[in-house]
């Protein structure tokens, strides 16, 4: 009995010893998933001329509707400046707008758009763990605290956590973040980005329409990716990039493509590209008063099927 007995108490501990680094992966795996928050926390950040500030909000609030939280003066960054803030919040997508009244400090400007994490220190470990690189170290803000890392390919993001935690609605449509990257580093990029969102591909196409990018002649690599942090859209080309193509940060979807660029129109804005119609998508590209640069889209009878699928 006493053999059986020490017997079952080994057999126990092999077990444990087993299972040990299976439950210690999927317990960091669980709290590196709890790094992102949600979709409706991504942030494009826009920068204006202080001037121009008052007529881009306007018009950008007339294109897609929505509201402006109250502007106030703040210092934005680890270094002295002094910016106006205020976030734009649309049902499409939301714009974090900065009009510096100060010289921009380096590297801010840069960056493309701001994730909430749920988990400054955590998020950060984890941004390295998967290749990236801290550009600005975690510094703190009137509320809370943010970080800029970079991806393999030069792509520039912003972290940040509030000290009280936000809470929007989820958007009725989830923008699109577009990067542009190199041959050389669209593989060290994608899973890079992927191991930090725990995101995955949803499309590769080698050979997406060039129209895409302005260059009707050729084909390019398109890649789709969805994560808890949203969307996102990786344009991998030569960089032999017509203007205003790679200008743009992120894709608005709307329901009705013609109906928002006349929206845009009336509010001051200009297309820059029609619309033009490619991979069940009608998409234009408008620029909005200050110089900021958006790709806007709609999707065709299939595309929305599966998106609804989803």
């Amino acid at each position: 009995m006493k053999s059986t007995r020490m017997f079952a108490v080994v057999a126990l501990a092999a077990a444990v010893a087993v299972s040990s680094p299976v439950v210690a992966r999927e317990a960091t795996k669980s709290k590196e998933q709890a790094v992102a928050v949600a979709p409706q926390y991504d942030t494009t950040h826009v920068y204006v001329a202080p001037e121009d500030v008052d007529k881009f909000v306007s018009s950008f609030l007339a294109t897609f509707g929505g509201k402006s939280t109250k502007q106030v003066v703040a210092t934005v960054t680890p270094t002295p400046s002094s910016t106006t803030s205020q976030l734009l919040q649309t049902p499409v997508g939301t714009v974090s707008l900065f009009g510096f009244k100060t010289p921009i400090p380096y590297p801010f400007g840069a960056e493309r758009n701001g994730y909430l994490v749920a988990d400054m220190d955590e998020a950060i470990k984890a941004a390295r763990a998967a290749g990236a690189d801290v550009i600005v170290s975690t510094f703190p803000d009137p509320i809370g605290r943010d970080a800029v890392v970079q991806w393999p390919g030069g792509v520039n993001l912003q972290l940040y956590w509030h000290t009280t935690r936000p809470d929007y609605a989820p958007f009725e449509r989830i923008p699109e973040n577009r990067v542009y990257v190199s041959p050389d580093r669209a593989a060290a990029f994608t899973r890079s980005f992927l191991a930090f969102s725990r995101g995955k591909v949803v499309s590769d196409d080698a050979k997406a329409p060039g129209v895409e990018i302005g260059r009707p002649d050729l084909t390019y690599r398109r890649i789709r990716i969805e994560s808890p942090f949203g969307k996102m859209v990786v344009l991998v080309t030569d960089g032999h990039l017509p203007y205003p193509y790679g200008r743009e940060t992120t894709g608005y979807e709307v329901a009705d493509l013609a109906a928002t660029l006349g929206k845009a129109k009336d509010a001051g804005a200009t297309v820059l590209v029609e619309s033009y119609t490619s991979s069940s998508r009608s998409a234009a590209f408008v620029m909005f008063p200050g110089g900021y640069v958006a790709e806007i889209h709609s999707l065709g009878p299939k595309s929305a099927s599966r998106a609804d699928a989803k």
